[in-house]
């Protein structure tokens, strides 16, 4: 029966362990989230992997060489208990491609969760831990809450990943 495992992967290989795994005939999968990069006064969108130095690989203990994975450009090791790799659970990797978009990116904030109204935290940027009120989300993806600043309510416009809902 086939399981999904976990492998462990060298600094930033994980790319380079996928196209080696799947070379070898292995299943596996590697979700990735889309996250923003600063640098040199450039802002651009990359994906990033959702776990990173992290990947899935779906595989039959009994009927694979799964030992190869062992020896596998870009795999460190894999995730065991003792010398057998621990299974995870299939529904986690049933949740993780609930969430993919079409290009395969893993969505981890969900608009839908949040009604217009609803009470919202800012958990990172200049307006950390100010609390406001959802409006919408933007063409642009991202989130337009009313803030109370300087006495008066205004619209601000953040990040999807800057909002979490209040406690």
């Amino acid at each position: 029966m086939k399981n999904w495992y976990v492998a462990y992967t060298q600094p930033g290989g994980e790319d380079k362990a996928m196209f080696n795994l799947h070379r070898q005939g292995f299943e596996a999968y590697l979700p990735k989230v889309s996250a923003t990069r600063r640098h040199a006064r450039r802002v651009e969108k990359v994906r990033r992997p959702l776990f990173p130095r992290y990947l899935f690989i779906r595989m039959d203990l009994s009927a694979e060489r799964w030992r190869a994975v062992h020896s596998t450009i870009g795999i460190t090791h894999l995730i065991c208990n003792g010398d057998t790799p621990m299974p995870m659970p299939p529904q986690v990797i049933d949740e993780i491609r609930a969430r993919e978009t079409g290009d395969g990116v893993v969505n981890l904030f969900d608009a839908k969760r949040f009604r217009c109204g609803d009470s919202v935290r800012v958990t990172d940027g200049p307006l950390l831990d100010h609390t406001g009120l959802f409006e919408c989300i933007d063409g642009r993806e991202r989130v337009i809450i009313l803030l109370n600043i300087l006495g008066r309510e205004s619209k601000v416009g953040l990040p999807q990943e800057y909002v979490a809902a209040c406690a």
